[in-house]
């Protein structure tokens, strides 16, 4: 994507490349690392009133994901396992061995499929408005199924992809349309003017709803059990997911907390940035790790090499 980066205070930039997709990523902060993964429409400007607080203690680590933002969208890779060995790889090329994650939405289903595979490089998850890989075909969860509309008209083609369904989803999504004014929204969608992105979001919704669902409820991800102490923040007012459709985990987490955001929709570190950053502060410090002889954090990110 062509268009300037969008400025946040004390925020760098750089791109790596990360087996041959130059990938963005923001960074800010000093600490031990903390990466935060957005979801759809977005990228990762999402992230940026909670930025401040967390770099007060964390090294924070913001890629935009393949085909959003301004990470490369090549022609294939658009399912969650590809979307996890990214960040993983990411990862690796930043050094950066032992993290804290956060994941929205798409960077949510990512993040668990992190924590599922590789429960020994994150010291705890938190997904936000995150469908829950271990959902069941219920009833219930079939009727919620309705409210996922977007993801067949996503799926449909370019026309929807980029230019409807990204503008439905920025101005309806949020539960008190002041927090995300039109001036924010032009920032997301000014990557739907490429049309390489445009057709990324095809592909990502198109394998959605012809593998990731129905695996999902198939059950691919209830046979691995989530170790990962792991914290689901829910908006109630979520037009997508309800609250019990991302935190009926059952017996498949070993350690999982919930907290649900009174009068949020689908995207809170928009809608209530505050309450979003304290839990997420709160929660890590409570699983810090304890320092390596010399006193130096295990897993700490190195700073961003040249843009």
């Amino acid at each position: 994507m062509t268009a300037p980066l969008p400025d946040v205070p004390g925020v760098e930039h750089t791109f790596v490349d990360v087996g041959g997709l130059r990938t963005h990523v923001a960074l800010a902060g000093a600490g031990d690392p903390l990466v935060l993964l957005h979801g759809w429409p977005q990228h990762w400007w999402q992230w940026r009133h909670v930025l401040p607080r967390l770099a007060e203690h964390h090294r924070v680590v913001c890629p935009d994901l393949r085909g959003l933002g301004w990470t490369d969208a090549p022609s294939c890779g658009y399912r969650p396992a590809v979307m996890a060995r990214d960040v993983l790889g990411l990862l690796d090329r930043l050094g950066v061995r032992r993290f804290a994650l956060v994941g929205h939405d798409w960077g949510g289903l990512a993040a668990y499929l992190v924590a599922l595979r590789h429960p020994g490089r994150v010291r705890g998850l938190v997904a936000i408005n995150t469908a829950n890989p271990f959902t069941r075909p219920t009833p219930g969860t079939l009727l919620d199924g309705a409210r996922l509309w977007h993801v067949l008209a996503n799926a449909t083609g370019p026309r929807f992809a980029g230019e409807v369904i990204p503008r439905w989803a920025l101005r309806h999504w949020v539960h008190r349309a002041g927090t995300l004014p039109p001036e924010d929204r032009a920032v997301y969608l000014r990557q739907f003017d490429d049309p390489e992105r445009v057709r990324a979001t095809v592909r990502y919704y198109r394998g959605l709803a012809a593998r990731e669902i129905p695996a999902i409820l198939a059950g691919r991800y209830r046979r691995t059990p989530l170790t990962v102490p792991t914290l689901v923040l829910a908006g109630d007012r979520d037009p997508l997911l309800p609250v019990r459709g991302m935190s009926g985990f059952g017996p498949r987490a070993a350690d999982l907390r919930v907290k649900v955001l009174e009068g949020v929709g689908h995207f809170p570190a928009t809608e209530a940035p505050d309450a979003v950053a304290g839990h997420l502060l709160d929660f890590f410090a409570a699983l810090s790790d304890p320092p390596t002889p010399g006193g130096t954090a295990r897993g700490r990110a190195p700073a961003a090499g040249p843009a």
